[in-house]
């Protein structure tokens, strides 16, 4: 659809807002009756040529006394929805009074399929109809929308009757489509509120789709494929998907049919993305979009899918999640714990503030392991997943799981501000079961974060993008593996680390003659007998060796554990006790797996040479993986020189009235003599 026209049709549909609604509701509530009514007039210009039909077919259902009537009246209407009853919205602009105007609107609503009217519901549209009647806007809102000002049907509509001089072209369901997220965008914006949760930009979902199916493009057959977004919005990513396969299995001579799935929890982007498959002539594919968590309560939790697509919330608490699935130590979802080798429990579970990661493992869960293609995933994500948590922790052991798993193909660093309500980094996981040879054992980490291009206007924080021919470059760096400045191969075993437990001996000194309280014994007799036992003890005791003089007392190890911290300090130059660390010099080192020799040699090397009386708690050795694209990718500032340093210092200098003079020193006389 031409960007003008797009622009034309979001400015009018915002301009009835502040035409009919301001001073009946704050701009916060605009939505509330926008958003529905634009989905409401799409329906109805869908179904204003068939509208006899529907009505002749009702009466007769009627006549024949048949009860379950919406499949033949959506069969007349030719579309997977239709509208019973007697109206269409134009003809509701003729009426004078408000109650009949009430009455036949709301006869109107409830003429729609059920499909529709799930929609309606999630929308709570109907809360708004007495608002509106009350303040005498309803029909000034109708006569709006269907203004011909404006063409939201998918017909053209001509100036002559002859249809010869265009008015408004027709407006095509992925047209639509946009034009509701741009709404939904625009908004989101005026509240402040989280617009990206909605929409993801345009630019970023056309390469998420190029990444997981061009790399597949020629094992494309006659068949049907299956594309899921567990965190799926208004459908934006779902209907590019569908576009993508649809184009690239056409050019290839084959004819394939794609099902979409998707799950939504926002009651209003469910409604409009369930509105967006019905338009496009399909109930099926409106039935599969889910409403609810995709963490908690699943729709599909035996569905496997040949594709995956997702930008799910990140830096959001799933607390609400966690605690519906029986609080976050008792979550036993099997999405998010697996099993090792030996048969240990690995749990996989984030911390409660962000569960970006539980998105992706949840379609890492969904992937099809009995075809050729396998699964392929495309998932947005900000840096913490690439780095956060310890090795041990649930963000770590995700990663973990991925990676030895070898399911990892890349992950391309995204651009700042490529993003309608964020301005930070972003990261593209592209995840596949089934990897070529080349590939297997290997990650590629793709550093585009200097490609893009500067938007003319910014779109809330977006102010750049991805161009075709970035995409188109992008891709190319991914489909040859190539390596240069911005782009780098891995070894999966790169990625992965030991966190050792690194002890000292406690070493004590004792000072038997210091005061032992009273408190420490619940007997009177017992302290007594304690400090007996320690004036007993041989007097060439070393007082230097705790152990040796724990033994002299002949005390049990439960009374030493009592005494000790009143009659022992703390020593560098004491003996150790054998065993025992000084958790205060307990220290924890991460050794790579690529580390020559491991463990041993690191400790070797790096420890013992400067403790050694150091030894490794192996019981706390743990696994970790991380991912850190600063460390692969840094480009290190260029140090200024000395003479810019200096005039910049006398600039200032001069600028504080020789403040600086004194805390210089000689240093300006010692540059200028050189």
């Amino acid at each position: 659809m031409d960007n003008q026209l797009h622009n034309q049709i979001v400015n009018f549909i915002w301009g009835i807002a502040d035409d009919c609604l301001r001073d009946v509701y704050v701009r916060g509530k605009y939505r509330d009756v926008i958003l529905p009514m634009t989905v409401i007039r799409r329906l109805d210009a869908m179904l204003e040529d068939s509208k006899q039909k529907v009505l002749d077919m009702r009466k007769k259902l009627d006549d024949a006394k048949i009860d379950n009537q919406w499949p033949a009246l959506c069969n007349a209407a030719g579309q997977a929805f239709c509208n019973a009853s007697p109206f269409l919205l134009r003809d509701l602009t003729s009426r004078s009074k408000k109650q009949t105007l009430k009455a036949d609107f709301e006869a109107y609503l409830d003429g729609f399929s059920p499909n529709v009217q799930e929609i309606l519901d999630k929308f709570k549209f109907r809360n708004q109809i007495a608002t509106m009647v009350d303040a005498d806007i309803l029909g000034a809102v109708i006569e709006k929308f269907i203004s011909p000002d404006i063409n939201l049907s998918p017909a053209p509509v001509y100036k002559d009757n002859e249809k010869t001089i265009l008015r408004h072209p027709g407006l095509d369901n992925h047209g639509m489509g946009t034009i509701f997220e741009e709404l939904i965008r625009k908004f989101n914006e005026e509240n402040n509120e989280e617009a990206g949760e909605h929409w993801t930009p345009r630019d970023v979902v056309e390469l998420m789709a190029d990444l997981i199916f061009i790399p597949v493009a020629d094992q494309i057959k006659d068949a049907t494929y299956s594309c899921y977004d567990g965190a799926c919005g208004t459908g934006g990513m779902l209907t590019v998907a569908q576009d993508r396969l649809l184009t690239l299995a056409a050019r290839r001579g084959k004819k394939v049919s794609i099902h979409l799935f998707g799950q939504e929890i926002n009651p209003e982007t469910y409604a409009i993305a369930k509105a967006d498959m019905l338009l496009k002539g399909d109930g099926d594919q409106a039935e599969h979009i889910g409403f609810g968590s995709t963490l908690s309560s699943d729709q599909n939790p035996s569905r496997q899918f040949d594709f995956m697509l997702s930008n799910p919330p990140y830096g959001k608490s799933w607390k609400t999640d966690a605690e519906k699935m029986g609080g976050k130590k008792e979550i036993i979802d099997t999405r998010f714990n697996t099993y090792l080798e030996g048969g240990e429990e690995m749990a996989m579970i984030p911390r409660t503030s962000d569960g970006q990661l539980l998105f992706l493992l949840n379609n890492v869960s969904k992937m099809k392991k009995d075809t050729q293609l396998g699964s392929r995933i495309a998932e947005v994500h900000n840096g913490s997943s690439i780095f956060t948590g310890d090795a041990g922790s649930g963000e770590s052991n995700a990663r973990r799981y991925m990676i030895e798993n070898d399911l990892v193909e890349a992950i391309i660093a995204v651009p700042e501000n490529m993003f309608y309500n964020t301005g930070i980094g972003t990261f593209i996981w592209v995840l596949s079961n089934k990897k070529e040879e080349r590939r297997k054992g290997r990650i590629q980490l793709i550093d585009a974060t200097a490609m893009k291009s500067p938007l003319r206007r910014n779109m809330g924080k977006k102010n750049c993008e991805f161009t075709p021919e970035i995409r188109k470059e992008i891709l190319r760096i991914f489909l040859e593996m190539e390596e240069s400045e911005i782009s780098r191969i891995f070894t999966n075993e790169e990625f992965g680390y030991w966190s050792v437990t690194v002890d000292r001996p406690l070493r004590l000194r004792v000072y038997p003659d210091r005061e032992i309280p009273t408190e420490i014994f619940k007997k009177v007799d017992e302290l007594e007998s304690a400090k007996k036992a320690i004036a007993s003890i041989p007097k060439d005791t070393p007082m230097d060796d705790w152990t040796a003089f724990a033994k002299a007392t002949k005390l049990k190890a439960a009374t030493l554990k009592k005494v000790r911290p009143f009659i022992s300090e703390k020593d560098p130059t004491a003996q150790p006790i054998d065993g025992e660390p000084d958790t205060d010099l307990r220290d924890t080192e991460i050794v790579p797996f690529l580390y020559e020799g491991g463990i041993d040699a690191f400790m070797q090397n790096e420890v013992l040479t400067y403790a050694p009386d150091a030894w490794v708690d192996t019981k706390k050795t743990t696994i970790g993986y991380e991912i850190s694209f600063s460390k692969y990718f840094y480009k290190p500032t260029p140090m200024r020189d000395m003479k810019t340093i200096i005039e910049d210092l006398e600039e200032l200098e001069k600028a504080s009235d020789g403040m600086l003079g004194e805390i210089m020193g000689g240093l300006l006389d010692e540059y200028q003599s050189v």
